[in-house]
């Protein structure tokens, strides 16, 4: 045998041995692998047999979801005003009604604080009083009629005094609808179509007075009537910062308290000191053991009568309704009157005259109102 075949022979025996030896070790780390996942495996933590189940949602459950994220995104984003412009609630316009009138009492004191009464005439009434207007009536009226007119456009407003141009109302602020006292001590609200509605206002009641500075005598006056009949009414005295108002049938202001006469043996009578007229002489030619008592300003007058000051508030000339009709919403509403001398109702629609020529009696006991009805018949024709 040749040397080289001899070799050739030796090295593939080598290279065959070598292949068999690299074959087993594969299977060996094979194997070894094997065993290694398998460990590891059994290792792991076995899966409970009621975990391996899938959850299905409720139908119901999802329904209920939704209807919460609905609700959730209404009360998120709707309005809690319940006016719109075409009816109005009343609860949220009296609310309004106070802060106006609140906001034209600031501009009443803060016009006697700067001295800048600045009077102009508005030329003599029948008794020949000087009836005056100052920058405080035009101030309040400003306040009162631009705020009401931004939030309830269409409402019939009726004001003592006038506009003087143009009002920018987007930079007027809104009233407050909502106001607690009110939610709190009205038992009911109504929604009205705006249509049926008119309010009064008095931006400065006796302005003679408040130019003499009697200021106890001056109050600032909103009146809600609806279909011409006083359902709700604001009187608020700017100088002792109070107010008082009603809704008739549904509540009215904590500090409207009625109290008694402090005589109960007299009648007495309050009336108008700047429009006295011959009331005093009628009043006590007709009427016995009775005291008149002259005042000013119609909203304090009215007052006066649950402060039992006086029994009646009388008064035989020409008035104007934005001077008595928050009076006599605040009147009904405590089951007490304002009529003409005549006995008959005040009509306060928008449409009706802004002159009452009837005379005007009013008081907080009916039986007292058709007593001094009897004694003042004719007065007017006196």
């Amino acid at each position: 045998m040749r040397p080289e075949n001899l070799t050739e022979k030796t090295s593939q025996h080598t290279s065959a041995q070598n292949d068999r030896f690299g074959d087993q070790q594969n299977r060996n780390e094979h194997h070894n692998h094997i065993n290694s996942s398998s460990k590891s495996n059994n290792n792991s933590p076995k899966l409970h047999p009621m975990m391996a189940v899938q959850i299905k949602p409720s139908p119901v459950g999802i329904l209920i979801l939704c209807i919460s994220f609905v609700i959730l995104i209404y009360y998120m984003f709707r309005s809690t005003d319940v006016s719109t412009t075409s009816s109005i609630s009343i609860r949220e316009l009296i609310s309004a009604s106070i802060d106006v009138a609140e906001r034209g009492g600031r501009e009443v004191v803060a016009v006697k604080k700067e001295h800048e009464e600045h009077q102009k005439s508005k030329g003599e009434t029948k008794e020949g009083a000087n009836d005056p207007v100052t920058d405080g009536d035009f101030r309040s009226h400003v306040k009162i009629t631009s705020a009401l007119r931004k939030t309830f456009p269409y409402l019939n407003l009726v004001s003592e005094e006038h506009d003087q141009g143009d009002l920018d109302l987007t930079k007027v602020q809104s009233p407050n609808l909502h106001i607690q006292e009110v939610t709190d001590h009205t038992n009911f609200d109504e929604i009205v179509p705006v249509e049926e509605l008119t309010v009064w206002v008095d931006p400065l009641d006796a302005t003679q007075e408040y130019t003499e500075n009697l200021l106890h005598y001056v109050t600032v006056m909103v009146c809600i009537a609806r279909k011409g009949v006083p359902i709700a009414g604001v009187i608020h005295k700017p100088f002792e910062q109070k107010s008082y108002w009603a809704y008739a049938g549904s509540g009215l202001s904590p500090i409207l308290i009625k109290q008694e006469p402090k005589d109960a043996s007299k009648k007495n009578v309050i009336v108008s000191r700047s429009h006295a007229g011959s009331v005093k002489e009628i009043v006590q030619s007709r009427l016995e053991n009775t005291d008149v008592i002259p005042a000013g300003g119609a909203g304090y007058k009215v007052l006066s009568l649950f402060e039992g000051v006086a029994n009646a508030y009388v008064h035989t000339t020409l008035i104007k309704k934005w001077d008595i009709c928050a009076g006599n919403a605040l009147l009904s509403a405590m089951g007490g009157k304002m009529t003409t001398l005549k006995g008959e109702q005040i009509n306060y629609d928008y449409k009706d005259s802004a002159r009452n020529e009837g005379g005007l009696l009013a008081s907080l006991s009916g039986k007292d109102h058709e007593q001094f009805l009897t004694a003042l018949q004719g007065a007017m024709d006196s």
